[in-house]
C-alpha cells in the first residue's frame, strides 16, 4: 500500500461534542457573565471560517465578539488587567481546563473523561495489517492527546504530533512532521500519497496548504462528520458539502469507514 494516513484527533477518534465544544462554551459564557452562551451552531460558524482550530483562541474571539454586538469594540473591552495581572487569553485557558481537564492536575476529572471514542485499537491494527502506515497531527494539547490515545485506546507510542510541537492548522507544519517521522521509522519511499482525515475546514485548508508547499506530493483530504452534525440530520448535507468545497476528496459519516480498501481506491 502507497499511502501514509494521518488523524486528526477531535471530532475524527474521539466526541468532543460534549467536552471541548462544551468547555468552550462554559468559558465564553463564564466571560460575558451569562449573558452569551455559543450554541453548536455558532461554533460550527466559527470553525467554518477555517482558522479557529485552537478552542481557546475560539473562545477568546466568541468573547469578543459578543461584546462587540454590544457596541464595545474590543480594544475598549474592560477585560484586560495591567502588566502585573493575568492577560485576558491566559485567564481563559485556566477556566477552560478546569472544565476540560478537571480541578485535579494529575488525575484529570473533567469533561475529558467522559469522550465517547470514535475508533477502536483493532480498526488501527488493521490498517497496519494492511501495511498502511499511520499518525496523528491535532490541536489538542500534548497531554489531552495522549490520554486518549494510550489511556484509552491502547495504542503504543504513536507518532504524533499536538499543540505544542507545531503551528496550528491551517499551517501544514505539523503533518509534514508526521510524514517525515513514519517515513523515517518505516524506511518508507518519498512517492507514498498522504492521506490526512479531519473534520473541520481548517483540516482541509491544511491539505491544500500542503499541496502548495510541496506539489511533487500526492495529498488527499478526507473529511468525517463529526457526530453533533450527525445528530442533526438538517446539517448533514451542508455541513459535507463545506469539507468537500475546502478540499476534501470524500466526506464520510465515520472514521473507520476509511478502511484500506478505501484508501487503495483514494
Amino acid at each position: 500500500m502507497s499511502a501514509i494516513v494521518v488523524f486528526d484527533i477531535d471530532g475524527v477518534i474521539r466526541d468532543v461534542g460534549n467536552s471541548y465544544r462544551r468547555a468552550l462554551a462554559d468559558t465564553v459564557a463564564e466571560f460575558t457573565n451569562g449573558a452569551f452562551r455559543p450554541t453548536a451552531i455558532d461554533i460550527d460558524k466559527l470553525k467554518g471560517e477555517g482558522i479557529w482550530n485552537n478552542d481557546w483562541e475560539g473562545s477568546q474571539e466568541l468573547i469578543y465578539r459578543y461584546f462587540e454586538s454590544q457596541g464595545q469594540p474590543r480594544s475598549q473591552l474592560p477585560l484586560n488587567y495591567d502588566s502585573a495581572e493575568p492577560t485576558l487569553y491566559e485567564r481563559i485557558v485556566a477556566y477552560f481546563q478546569t472544565k476540560y481537564r478537571g480541578t485535579d492536575p494529575v488525575d484529570w476529572n473533567g469533561y475529558i473523561c467522559d469522550e465517547p471514542l470514535l475508533a477502536s485499537r483493532e480498526y488501527f491494527n488493521s490498517l497496519t495489517a494492511a501495511g498502511i502506515p499511520w499518525g496523528f497531527f491535532s490541536g489538542a494539547t500534548s497531554g489531552s492527546a495522549s490520554y486518549i490515545l494510550h489511556r484509552r485506546l491502547g495504542l503504543t507510542a504513536p507518532v504524533l504530533v499536538a499543540m505544542e510541537d507545531a503551528p496550528g492548522k491551517p499551517d501544514p507544519t505539523g503533518l509534514f512532521m508526521v510524514m517525515e517521522q513514519l517515513s523515517a521509522s518505516q524506511k518508507l519511499a518519498e512517492n507514498h500519497s498522504i492521506v490526512y482525515v479531519g473534520d473541520t475546514v481548517a483540516d482541509m485548508h491544511t491539505i491544500v496548504n500542503a499541496r502548495t508547499k510541496q506539489p511533487d506530493r500526492h495529498f488527499i483530504g478526507v473529511g468525517v462528520l463529526p457526530p453533533h452534525i450527525l445528530a442533526d440530520a438538517s446539517q448533514i448535507d451542508n455541513y459535507r458539502h463545506s469539507l468537500l468545497q475546502s478540499g476534501a476528496a470524500i466526506a464520510i459519516d465515520r472514521v473507520t469507514q476509511l478502511t484500506p480498501e478505501k484508501i487503495d481506491s483514494l
